[in-house]
């Protein structure tokens, strides 16, 4: 599977980034887990089934004790590798790892920000924003219903594996919806807000609909504060 090529300091610095902007897996979010450089697979702050029946407990099981540590060990590896190619100077080891670590690393990323994206209905999951949050949703799409209907439609256009994140351009402080192929995370000018794996569902468009209703909006309004 093909991933856009970046750089890897932007890599590594995207991930230290991230990393470095959760102080504890316990504090209400599964956090970007790193020990000494290593990434980690982040702790949920709920049980797999606590989401049910928006999300199938044996689903959320299986994208974070295989899924997602999947990408843990193997950017891991690709990451020791890398630094084994940097200690000789090996110019083409260097480039034909890159993929693996936007890859991976971006797997990464992405689900230890989706799992924050999610709550239980009873610790407030699919409560509506408010504040500054819902102000530019309104501002930008007219309301909520209609944002998440152009979300869901990006998300169902998206072909094969995917992400659909809304975002916060840094340049100009506007909110806006944009897919990314693969595991290709948010870097550079756009700061992630809340994102949604398009996952290998049969019954996608059900999924697109019913997530909504454990989306955690608290969590999304202070990455955009």
């Amino acid at each position: 599977m093909s991933a856009t090529l970046f750089r890897t300091s932007t890599a590594r610095t995207a991930l230290r980034t991230a990393g470095a902007a959760v102080a504890s897996k316990k504090a209400g979010m599964a956090g970007i887990g790193f020990v000494r450089g290593k990434a980690t697979l982040p702790d949920l702050s709920y049980d797999y089934g606590a989401l049910e029946p928006s999300i199938s407990g044996k689903i959320m099981e299986l994208h974070h004790k295989m899924h997602h540590n999947t990408y843990v060990n193997s950017y891991n590896d690709a990451s020791s590798k890398l630094a084994e190619a940097d200690a000789k100077d090996d110019v083409a080891a260097k480039i034909a790892l890159q993929s693996l670590i936007n890859f991976h690393g971006g797997g990464h990323l992405n689900h230890s920000l989706f799992w924050e994206n999610l709550a239980p209905k009873s610790a407030g999951g699919g409560d509506p924003p408010s504040g500054a949050l819902a102000t530019a949703i309104d501002e930008t799409y007219g309301s909520l219903d209609a944002m998440k209907t152009k979300f869901n439609t990006a998300l169902a256009g998206i072909q094969g594996s995917g992400w659909a994140w809304l975002v916060k351009d840094t340049q100009t402080g506007q909110i806006g919806i944009r897919t990314y192929a693969n595991q290709d995370p948010v870097v550079g000018q756009f700061k992630p807000l809340l994102g949604i794996d398009a996952w290998e569902h049969n019954r996608k468009a059900e999924y697109f609909k019913a997530i909504w209703d454990v989306v955690n909006w608290k969590t999304v309004a202070q990455r955009f504060a």
